[in-house]
């Protein structure tokens, strides 16, 4: 898709067959942003490709509802963009991230999704800004079911993150670094508000492989940001809180009631 401004794509099942190498189900590839998309996913499963599922670069206004994008090798969504609207959808058993947005990304809606069984991680933004996550279920994540990660010249910003379900993430089917076996993790990052959400420790299915995760909520180098009234019942099997340092004004911790977990 390049510049069909407004397009919907509905009711398809896209099977890649595991075709070729870095092959995506959906591609947008633009060399620049000119005006808003305004195209719409919906309705569709596309999976089992050798890339992403959905790969929108320079996307500008779009929509993904109430689709499955599932058991690709790269993410199910991969984008660098801004003003999406994420719906009622599955992401689900992708060999990357189930969202990624590792080059410029902001003003996203991440509403009512289960992200789960992804082998890096849920949802991953870098140096994003302005998301609103919120209701969504992440489920057996391999790494942090929602990862932050700024720098030094660009924090992760303005992120809302409220009443979701965050269970059993840092699945060890990769080597992880202990920061990295957590259900969530925010480093760099300004005007991030998490409030409201329930974590738990598990293993896979059928009480089978290893538990995890090791930590439960990991953080650094916070300024203006909240992170309070979670709760994290058997949350982790180490640590429930890591604070790693860092920070500058305005940080709230607090309230976040838990125990450790431990296999049963």
């Amino acid at each position: 898709m390049a510049e069909a401004n407004g397009a919907t794509v509905t009711g398809l099942c896209l099977d890649g067959q595991n075709l070729g190498e870095g092959v995506h189900g959906i591609l947008v590839d633009k060399p620049e942003y000119k005006t808003e998309d305004a195209w719409r996913i919906e309705r569709c499963q596309i999976g089992w490709f050798s890339g992403d599922g959905v790969r929108l670069s320079r996307i500008w206004c779009y929509s993904i509802r109430h689709s499955m994008l599932c058991f690709s090798k790269g993410d199910g969504l991969s984008q660098r963009g801004w003003d999406g609207f994420l719906l009622d959808n599955w992401f689900s058993g992708n060999g990357r991230a189930g969202y990624a947005a590792r080059e410029e990304n902001a003003a996203m809606t991440v509403t009512g999704n289960r992200i789960e069984w992804n082998r890096e991680g849920g949802l991953i933004s870098h140096c994003g800004n302005s998301y609103n996550i919120t209701g969504n279920y992440f489920d057996r994540s391999g790494g942090p079911a929602i990862t932050l990660l700024g720098t030094e010249q660009e924090a992760c910003s303005r992120f809302t993150i409220t009443g979701n379900i965050i269970s059993r993430s840092g699945a060890p089917w990769r080597e992880l670094e202990k920061h990295d076996s957590s259900q969530v993790r925010f480093e760099r990052g300004r005007g991030i508000v998490f409030t409201g959400n329930s974590m738990n420790v598990g293993r896979d299915d059928g009480n089978k492989g290893e538990w995890s995760p090791r930590c439960g909520i990991v953080y650094g180098h916070l300024e203006n940001c909240v992170i309070k009234d979670n709760v994290m019942h058997r949350g982790a099997l180490e640590e429930l809180v890591v604070d790693l340092g860092g920070h500058g004004e305005g940080v709230i911790v607090k309230d976040n009631p838990g125990s450790l977990g431990t296999p049963w």
